[in-house]
């Protein structure tokens, strides 16, 4: 690990998952998982504890689910970047992580060069959104504005 690599905090309450994360980030140029977490909870004392430049963030959880942690990690540091990733492609979770303070929202069938991307472009301060998730949303918002 050098001095100018993303230092990224996996949660996730599912083991292979964690592992498989870590191996395709830790393979990537200028990335290194510094830690895991189980769940919410734990995420709190990692971040705490680790102070990673990227949160990667599961939703569904059991102790604390991810929108709940998003919601503690951006309240204790408003330059915290979560980037959420998750199996489940609905709109309510990318409305309430985006509202929680979420950076980012990626499924999980992302490739291991988009989810290195985007957890370069959400280390680097900017925001990203999946393409299916941008397109609904682009979709919804434009209804909203014809109202």
């Amino acid at each position: 690990m050098s001095d100018t690599d993303i230092r990224v905090l996996i949660v996730d309450d599912q083991m292979m998952v964690r592992e498989g994360f870590s191996v395709l980030l830790n393979a990537m140029p200028g990335i290194t998982v510094v830690g895991e977490a189980v769940d919410g909870r734990q995420a709190l004392a990692q971040v705490a504890a680790l102070r990673p430049d990227v949160v990667l963030m599961d939703i569904r959880m059991p102790e604390m689910n991810g929108i709940e942690a998003t919601r503690e990690i951006v309240a204790r540091d408003a330059d915290a970047k979560v980037l959420v990733l998750t199996t489940f492609d609905l709109d309510e979770y990318v409305y309430q992580a985006l509202r929680a303070g979420a950076s980012g929202f990626l499924l999980k069938d992302a490739s291991a060069r988009q989810l290195a991307d985007g957890v370069r472009v959400v280390a680097s301060g900017e925001a990203l959104l999946a393409p299916t998730v941008t397109r609904r949303l682009i979709t919804e918002f434009s209804k909203l504005c014809l109202l």
